[in-house]
């Protein structure tokens, strides 16, 4: 393929993924062009890496998360974007981001093990937030008595917090205790801006991209 084609295939990729206001993935951006001019996956895997390039030292970037591609402003670039909107990152408790680093490090995990785990009680409201938040979803029951729900990430949990896949996270090895884990996801939630509005939320479907045992 001819360079010429090449520049405007990634014209209109970018140009999609500005519009778009969520993550794509490479067969979305394929089935934008018809069919008998649809470019091959390898070709636009090597776009989507020329638009990452033509990215370089600008004030936003092309970054890869578990629902596809999208475009988003820089982290460092978060204090002054985040002045052009009144709404401001909501804050929350040390123990709901201790319950979510949980269940994105045990997964799937039950209430009742999250409990013995921090050993206090994890207030109904923390699960209900996590759950509508989409950062969580329950994936099944413990097979014990009284059948406990089991909770498990989600794609949308990823894709907030820029992850491609649980294997992003840092090894826990790394992290000296659950208060730590707390300070990092809120320190990601508070610098969290997408390229479209800062109040805008990555949408993908539940499903959770891979559990630990």
């Amino acid at each position: 393929m001819n360079e010429e084609n090449l520049a405007k295939i990634q014209a209109i990729a970018e140009a999609a993924l500005l519009a778009a206001g969520k993550p794509l993935t490479l067969d979305q951006l394929r089935e934008l062009f018809p069919e008998d001019e649809r470019p091959a996956r390898q070709v636009m895997e090597h776009v989507m890496m020329l638009v990452g390039n033509a990215c370089e030292g600008r004030g936003f970037e092309l970054r890869k998360v578990a629902s596809g591609y999208r475009l988003q402003i820089r982290e460092e670039f978060a204090p002054w974007v985040s002045r052009l909107f009144e709404e401001k990152p909501q804050r929350y408790s040390r123990a709901l981001l201790e319950t979510l680093a949980l269940i994105a490090y045990r997964q799937p995990i039950t209430r009742g093990e999250i409990e013995d785990i921090r050993g206090v009680a994890v207030s109904s409201n923390i699960i209900r937030t996590l759950l509508e938040r989409e950062w969580v979803r329950i994936v099944g029951h413990r097979d014990v008595p009284g059948r406990p729900a089991m909770y498990a990430t989600t794609r949308q949990f990823l894709d907030y917090f820029n992850l491609s896949g649980l294997t992003e996270l840092p090894p826990l090895s790394e992290i000296r205790d659950l208060e730590e884990i707390g300070r990092e996801i809120e320190k990601n939630i508070q610098a969290e801006i997408e390229f479209d509005s800062a109040s805008a939320q990555p949408t993908g479907d539940n499903t959770p991209d891979q559990t630990f045992h």
